[in-house]
């Protein structure tokens, strides 16, 4: 039976092995369900500024050393560079990741707007994205990864692109890719072959994993065997499992394991992605100082083998979740 002791040391993985993302935190509009009641009204440059700093405070505090972010989200980048400005002490303790490869184009409008992000893998918009990051994250970047790869993606193809990506990687980013879309084992597998100068490219991956949708497991089992760094999102499903939003009959087994244990759905959800032998990093895209209290209780969660088992029965076919992900609103 899963265990969750209030006090003492931490039955479950250790607190290293979680990170934190500013999807949720760096734009005033995402897709996580039921973001209206976690972000303030007023949802200003300097609220959410004030907003990503309590959280990655918080984050600090508990015990969390991987920050993750991203071009694409909004001004994340710039809030997080200005946290590590502030925190030197801090700032050498972190491992923190970025993503290029989208450009945000919402104007900080959380709704109403057509398009949100536009992809585009190009030399060109590595280049001016690599040194929008440097000029936010300044020689804090650890890892850059080439946002939301799929099969078609010229990241797995475009030599010239390659050579930029070594060369950052000889500068000493670990470079990668994250992977979203049905076919997410597809594009794992294709970038384990690329190769620079006979040595492998990509040395991170960050794809989706979580209960409804499990799919890239075995290739990232592979990754990780290869030596990649392989982080999971969305290990919350965009919000559907948390306790508010998993309300169907499909999660009536995470609901009656979070109440056996006296645990929140999101801990139990986050905990089966720690579970995972593979899996080194484990995101909380949290907008709240208290839900990311929430998810580290994933920490303290040893979940048995028949648990985890039954867990699996949540799962969807890949093409039903992202389906349903892609008409999840930005609100």
């Amino acid at each position: 039976m899963a265990t969750a002791p209030a006090s003492g040391p931490a039955a479950g993985p250790s607190l290293a092995r979680f990170g934190v993302g500013t999807a949720a935190v760096g734009r005033p509009g995402y897709i996580t369900l039921g973001r209206d009641l976690d972000l303030p009204s007023e949802r200003s440059v300097e609220a959410l500024r004030a907003r990503t700093h309590a959280l990655l405070d918080a984050a600090y505090a508990a015990g969390v050393r991987y920050f993750d972010t991203a071009r694409s989200y909004g001004r994340a980048e710039e809030f997080v560079g200005a946290w590590l400005d502030a925190r030197p002490e801090a700032a050498a303790d972190l491992v923190v990741g970025s993503k290029w490869g989208y450009t945000y184009t919402a104007d900080w409008q959380a709704s109403g707007v057509p398009v949100h992000e536009v992809k585009e893998h190009s030399t060109a918009v590595f280049d001016r994205q690599v040194r929008e990051t440097r000029a936010l994250l300044g020689p804090r970047l650890d890892v850059y990864l080439v946002h939301s790869v799929t099969p078609d993606s010229p990241a797995l193809t475009d030599r010239a692109l390659h050579a930029r990506m070594a060369a950052l990687a000889e500068e000493g980013v670990r470079v990668g890719l994250s992977t979203s879309g049905s076919a997410q084992s597809e594009t794992i597998r294709a970038a384990l072959a690329v190769e620079v100068s006979g040595r492998p490219l990509f040395k991170a991956v960050q794809s989706t994993w979580n209960l409804l949708e499990p799919s890239a497991g075995p290739a990232l089992a592979e990754a990780h065997a290869a030596g990649m760094l392989v982080v999971v999102k969305e290990g919350m499903a965009n919000g559907r499992l948390a306790g508010r939003n998993a309300t169907g009959p499909d999660t009536t087994l995470l609901r009656t394991l979070a109440a056996g244990t006296g645990q929140s759905c999101d801990a139990i959800a986050l905990a089966a992605a720690a579970a995972q032998p593979w899996a080194d990093i484990v995101l909380s895209g949290a907008a709240t100082p208290a839900q990311l209290a929430s998810n580290l209780a994933a920490a303290r969660l040893d979940l048995a083998p028949g648990e985890l088992d039954r867990l699996a029965a949540l799962a969807e076919p890949a093409d039903l979740y992202w389906k349903t992900r892609a008409a999840l609103p930005w609100a």
